[in-house]
Order: structure tokens, then sequence, then C-alpha cells
């Protein structure tokens, strides 16, 4: 199961890692986001990759080229004809449109992907990277290096460049489409790219990559990114079940999205926004944070938040490493039920130690409804001259702060409310 879309993927994570150059490598950063690992070996294989990129970081920080460039190689390689490698000259024949196009896209993929080689691939220490990434990067690089682009190059610009050579070359992407390698090279370097952008974000985003343990949450100093002034918090806890507490607007659903966050990152084998973190392995998740209807299966959030819990619990019975959030739960049925119904699911997921759940309440009846497995914190709220003033920092506990009440007087409803209409008449 993975019902990640209170992350807000595409819209709120991908900007923060997406420096890439064209539309391609966008869209593979976007699905590394949305395609969890399934191993703890797999995400630090990843880490790996990526700090071997940070090691090649002079190397690769100044990596561009015009993108239209791009565009108009990788559109002639799509639709490359083998009748364009069987093209015949005579020496006295002048060139037809077709044949000064051809000679055109050839000049410009051979300029091209030179670049690509002798700025980039063949200055690459691949003793840097993992032994299964390095078959990746050696890929390109024999790829790059069947075309002979030195050579050609070199005639490009001293104007020795003939349609002999356009022939060779035509012959080697024949070879090379028949062997199926095209579209494995622009796999392989659009997944170079999407792992250059996200080292890019990592390094200039101060980033860092966790650590796993499979009995605690260790977060110091995390926060979300995409905040222009984050309040950064610290986090620790052994227990698997939280539940996190305090009034409105004191931050809650912004902490639930934080953490979120950063657990879900580090199992992407990526940076999180921390100082330090140390997070356990999970491999379903269910982030459920913007409360909403299910329209077309009819349910109301009530409905929908049960089916969810049950998704959440059949997974964690099943001996899956769940994460999953339950923003202010329950609030959609009468007091009474949602009281019964909190105690009964924070004693059943308290249970399955191998998962990790977060539960947001407004119930202060659970505030000493806890065991070895649960813990409870809140977003300190401070009252200064009985105005509540929000910290937004995390502190271990129970609030008991009423601010509903408070704003609700502040505002003068009481007074309001306990008047007659005939007073006002008079």
């Amino acid at each position: 199961m993975k019902n990640i879309q209170d992350l807000n993927i595409k819209n709120e994570v991908l900007p923060i890692f997406d420096y890439s150059l064209n539309s391609f490598t966008k869209n593979k950063i976007l699905n590394l986001l949305e395609t969890p690992l399934k191993s703890e070996d797999a995400i630090i294989e990843r880490q790996n990759i990526l700090i071997g990129f940070a090691a090649n970081y002079k190397v690769l920080k100044d990596y561009s080229y015009t993108v239209l460039y791009l565009n108009e190689v990788h559109t002639f390689l799509h639709n490359f004809k083998e009748k364009d490698a069987e093209r015949k000259r005579f020496i006295f024949s002048n060139p037809t449109d077709d044949d000064i196009l051809l000679h055109n896209k050839i000049h410009q993929l051979v300029l091209f992907f030179y670049r690509l080689e002798s700025t980039c691939f063949s200055r690459i220490n691949l003793k840097d990277f993992p032994e299964t990434y390095r078959a990746d990067l050696k890929r390109i690089l024999v790829f790059l290096s069947f075309l002979e682009l030195r050579k050609y190059e070199e005639m490009i610009r001293e104007r020795k460049f003939k349609y002999k050579h356009i022939k060779e070359i035509t012959a080697k992407i024949s070879k090379l489409k028949s062997d199926n390698k095209i579209d494995l090279f622009w796999e392989d370097l659009f997944l170079f790219e999407s792992y250059l952008s996200i080292n890019k974000a990592i390094i200039t985003k101060k980033f860092v990559f966790p650590t796993f343990d499979k009995k605690a949450i260790n977060l110091t100093e995390f926060y979300h990114p995409i905040l222009k002034n984050p309040i950064k918090n610290d986090f620790s806890s052994t227990c698997n079940v939280i539940v996190l507490n305090g009034p409105n607007m004191s931050g809650k659903s912004t902490f639930l999205k934080s953490i979120s966050l950063c657990i879900y990152l580090g199992n992407l084998g990526l940076g999180i926004p921390a100082s330090a973190g140390i997070i356990p392995f999970c491999n379903n998740y269910s982030i459920g944070i913007n409360k909403r209807d299910d329209i077309l299966n009819g349910y109301s959030h009530f409905m929908t938040e049960i089916v969810n819990l049950k998704n959440v619990v059949v997974n964690a019975a099943e001996g899956k490493r769940c994460f999953a959030v339950f923003d202010e739960i329950f609030n959609g049925t009468n007091i009474e039920d949602a009281l019964e119904i909190c105690k009964t699911t924070i004693q059943g997921l308290s249970q399955y130690k191998d998962s990790y759940f977060f539960i947001s309440t407004h119930l202060q009846e659970l505030k000493n409804f806890t065991n070895s497995n649960v813990s409870t914190f809140y977003l300190d709220c401070e009252l200064i001259d009985s105005t509540p003033t929000f910290t937004y920092k995390l502190k271990k506990g129970w609030s008991d702060i009423k601010v509903g009440r408070i704003l609700f007087d502040k505002e003068g409803l009481n007074k309001l409310l306990q008047q007659s209409p005939i007073d006002d008449a008079v």
C-alpha cells in the first residue's frame, strides 16, 4: 500500500529536487520520488550512488547543454530509419534537401555527444560509485566511445567532415539501434541526470543521509523544506505509537508532514531536511493529513478513515513495516464514539512493533492513555496577555491550553451570544 498523496510529491517535493535540464529527466526524478525502494540494502546503495556524485562534484557542477540540441538529437535518433544508413552519394550530384538535413543532424549529434563525453563522462572517477551503478556509467561510456566522437568532432572543427563520414556514423547508429542500445542509452542518461539533480539539491540545501534503526526514530533539527522560515524541531522516540496533541493552529499538520517527509525521503535513499537522522526502514505508507471525502466510493470522512485504518492494520498484521499518519483521527464522529475507538486503535496499533504510527487528536481524555509502546508529544502554545502565541516547538507530554475557548471569548462571542435581540432593540 502506498498512500502518499498528502505529501504532494509532484507539486511540493519534486520542485525541491528538480534542477533538471529537460522534461525527460524531470519525469524520471518524479518517478524516483514516487517509487519506494524494497529493501534497506537498496536504500544504502542509492545513498552510496549519490555520495559518488558528491565526490565528483567538481567535474559535475558545471554540467550543462542547450536543451534544444538534446531534444533534436533525441528526436533524430528516435525517428532514425535503416534507409538513412543506406544513402548513396554520387561525386558529381548535387545534395538534396534530405541530404543537407541529414548532414546537419549528424553534425549536431557529434557535437552534442562529444560535449557530454569530453566535459563529463570521460572525467568521472568510476571508483567513487557502487559496482552496480558503475556498470550503468560504463554503458554510457561504451555507447559514446563507439561513435568515435573525438575523431569526427576534430573533422568538423577543421572542416574536413565529408559525406563518407556521415555514412560511417549512420552505419554506427544503425548498429546501435539494431542492438537496442539507443533507448537504453537515453534511460541511462536521464537516470544519471536525475541523480545529478537530486545530489545538487542535497548539497545546496544541506540535507543529510539518515542511518537506520528498527527500534527508534531520532531526528535533529528537522523541518519542512518548502517553508521560507521553518521552525526546526528535534524528535526522539522508541515507541511505535506517537500521539500528537495541541490546539488548533499550533502546527500539528506541518509537523506530521515534516516528519513523514523525512521518513519517506530517507527510505528512498535520499537526503532528508535535518541535521541528523536515525529512522526505521519502512515498506508500506499511509499518510492521511488532508481530510477529504471519497466521492467516487460515496464515503464520508469518517468512513474513509475506517477503511484506511483497516488497510493499515491488515498490512501491519501481514508483517509489513508500516509508517502511517492519522491526522485528527475520528473527528467525524461523536466524542463518545471517537474516544472509545481511539483507545482501541492506539492499544491495537501498539502491538505492531515493527511499524510506526503517528496520531494527532484533540481528545483530552486520551492524556493518560499510554503504555510502553505509546508516547505523547505536543506543539507548544504560550499565553501572552491572554493571547495565544504559537511557538511551533515540539515538547514531550500533553498540552492543557484550550485555545478555542480563549479565542471564542477574545472575539466577544460570549457577550454577543448571551445578549437577547430585545436588548438590542432597546
